[in-house]
């Protein structure tokens, strides 16, 4: 009699004559929140992933972005249709844009779950419970296994020597004695089962920072003139082949005190083929901190209150730091050596005072009559000054490296001296530093210690190794020892083979030793 609701065509029962069939198994679905996590942590879904951000990367490597210097020039290089293509899919400011911001986002998102999934099961079956024994098939099946000959030795005598044997070759051991067989087992490098887990963490940190270094701060440039003080920074907003600039107030003054140009030959040009370092010194004048001052150099940054502070580039304009100026009295006497930096001043004995004020690297008369320059090089020097005398009113004078006829006006004499440049330092007119604020140190996090963290995790991954072996003896019908002997490693099975082999032939050397009748 069919039960109400009950299918039975499924099976006939034992009294019809029939065979008995069991009705099929419905397994139950797993929720569909359970099965999309499923499928978001799975290795092909990340391997996708990684591989979109690759080729995202690789295009804001290939295509100029448009905050980059020199995308004016490139943009109008393009053909129409380029630009309107790049501009749409937004692939001049890749790394900012929205979908890149998804795919890293769904990438982290990857290797979290899938970290989540797969951790505990490395932990139990390798830290809680690690398989330290099995049966004789299973050991046979390992990727290294051998049986070596029996022995007269008893099974204690001959599992001691053996743990002594794995111990001299850095393994960690434990005995397990069960239905009459012991089985020594040991391993090292344990650590390496969690080397991907190590990878993920770094390359979470390394996609963390670089999300906070481009969702919290911002890239400009300062041009640092000695004597220049500012307490903003012009910051530019491109779109596209627009550039708008704008300035942003800092929370502190910079005054530049001073810049300096090490050249490999001091009487070479100032060009960067001559050039083995930039200095800038700065003074920062904090309301709330006080005064910093403070050197920048090619390889030596400087952190302030989230601001780092970079050396980007040069104006090369000749100029000098410091000048050495010959002064001949006009009535006669001992010429005077003095030495002036730039922006600074000295007074003489009699009470004269000279104020350095500008440089010109290449003097010439302009179209309008007025001193210039008609170049950055240093063709013909000039140190421009201003001069008060005793008493008297300041006066201009202009101090030439060459020398001149004493009837040629520019070079007459000026409160009563005569003025020549001997010598300067070189350096150009000036420096410009960039600027990045950060205030979360994102790009520390991501770079040391997300990507260096990432290089050490990657080689520890795929340069160490976790080897396991085991060594199960038995007593056999003829009462004599028998060892099996199996191992196996998660990765370098060559090396791991090698060291098999070592451990096999010191185990059967000992066995030899004894059926010699030496000691071992």
């Amino acid at each position: 009699m069919r039960e109400p609701g009950r299918d039975t065509s499924c099976y006939m029962t034992a009294a019809s004559g029939g065979t008995i069939k069991t009705p099929p198994v419905v397994r139950p679905s797993a929720p569909i929140v359970n099965r999309t996590l499923d499928q978001i942590s799975s290795v092909r879904v990340g391997v996708v992933t990684l591989v979109i951000l690759v080729i995202l990367s690789l295009a804001g490597m290939l295509i100029v972005q448009q905050n980059v210097q020199g995308f004016d020039a490139y943009y109008v290089a393009l053909t129409p249709a380029e630009r309107q293509v790049f501009g749409s899919l937004g692939l001049f400011d890749v790394y900012h844009s929205w979908y890149y911001h998804i795919a890293l986002l769904f990438l982290s998102l990857n290797i979290v779950l899938a970290s989540i999934d797969r951790f505990p099961s490395v932990w139990k079956g390798y830290f809680r419970r690690p398989k330290v024994t099995g049966s004789r098939g299973w050991l046979l099946a390992r990727p290294e296994n051998e049986i070596i000959a029996a022995s007269d030795r008893t099974l204690e005598a001959e599992a001691a020597q053996i743990e002594t044997k794995f111990k001299a070759n850095r393994l960690k051991t434990k005995v397990t004695r069960e239905n009459g067989k012991i089985t020594v087992f040991g391993e090292r490098g344990l650590i390496n089962r969690l080397g991907a887990y190590i990878v993920h963490v770094f390359l979470l940190t390394l996609f963390l920072g670089h999300f906070v270094a481009l969702t919290t701060g911002f890239d400009a440039d300062v041009r640092m003139i000695p004597g220049a003080v500012t307490d903003e920074i012009q910051m530019i907003e491109f779109n596209l082949d627009r550039k708008e600039k704008f300035n942003v107030q800092l929370p502190f003054s910079i005054e530049c005190t001073d810049i300096q140009q090490s050249l490999i030959n001091a009487a070479g040009s100032i060009d960067v083929t001559n050039t083995l370092d930039w200095r800038t010194q700065m003074k920062i004048n904090d309301p709330e901190y006080g005064e910093l001052i403070a050197d920048v150099s090619m390889n030596k940054p400087v952190n302030y209150r989230g601001y780092r502070f970079f050396q980007a580039q040069t104006i090369p304009v000749g100029n000098a730091r410091e000048i050495t100026l010959e002064l001949a009295p006009q009535g006669g006497g001992e010429p005077l050596t003095v030495k002036i930096n730039r922006n600074a001043g000295t007074t003489l004995a009699d009470g004269t005072r000279i104020d350095y004020t500008e440089f010109m690297p290449d003097f010439a008369f302009g179209g309008d009559g007025q001193p210039d320059t008609r170049s950055g090089e240093y063709n013909n020097p000039v140190a421009v000054l201003n001069v008060t005398p005793p008493g008297g009113e300041r006066q201009r004078v202009f101090a030439f490296a060459q020398k001149l006829a004493d009837n040629m006006p520019i070079g007459a004499p000026k409160a009563g001296y005569k003025w020549r440049l001997t010598a300067f330092e070189k350096s150009p007119l000036a420096h410009v530093l960039s600027i990045k604020y950060d205030p979360y140190d994102g790009a520390f996090i991501a770079w040391y210690i997300g990507g260096f963290g990432l290089i050490g995790a990657l080689w520890f991954v795929f340069f160490l190794s976790h080897k396991r072996v085991w060594a199960q003896v038995s007593k056999q019908e003829d009462g004599k020892t028998e060892v099996v002997l199996a191992g196996e490693a998660n990765r370098n099975e060559t090396a791991f083979g090698d060291l098999f082999k070592k451990i096999s032939e010191e185990i059967k050397g000992k066995e030899r030793g004894n059926k010699d009748g030496r000691t071992g």
